[in-house]
């Protein structure tokens, strides 16, 4: 399930952010607003997809969809989940059609302490313009 959320992360940073991204084995140690949505697949098992963004990213999406030069808090942990929304709900749309699988998605939620609840079954980091963005996986 972990490559065909990267795969949604990446066209959403070509297609709706039109910015050049490259795979990176480590995420810089920045401040990161994180995100989580849950997905139940086919087979009934159930998955916490994470996306996180450290500030520089958040805000240029923000400047993006919403034309803020300089947003709130709450506005860029709305950003955030909106962005969340967006990359597994297509993820969703990738995995119908390219996986030929099913899966249901949840509503996003923010994670206020940036804690992933235990381990993870694995985990992608994108550099994208000055920014970063990291997906990750947590089998439920």
């Amino acid at each position: 399930m972990l490559p065909i959320i990267v795969h949604a992360a990446e066209n959403f940073c070509l297609h709706q952010l039109r910015l050049p991204f490259e795979r990176i084995t480590d995420f810089p140690q920045k401040r990161t607003l994180l995100a989580y949505i849950d997905v139940e697949s086919h087979d009934k098992s159930l998955h916490r997809v994470y996306i996180g963004c450290d500030d520089t990213l958040i805000q240029f999406i923000a400047e993006t969809f919403l034309g803020e030069d300089e947003s709130d808090e709450q506005t860029l942990i709305d950003m955030l989940l909106e962005t969340t929304n967006m990359i597994v709900g297509s993820a969703k749309v990738l995995a119908e059609e390219s996986y030929e699988t099913t899966m249901s998605i949840m509503t996003p939620f923010f994670v206020s302490n940036g804690d992933t609840e235990g381990d993870l079954d694995g985990i992608q980091h994108l550099s994208v313009e000055n920014g970063a963005m990291t997906i990750a996986l947590k089998r439920l």
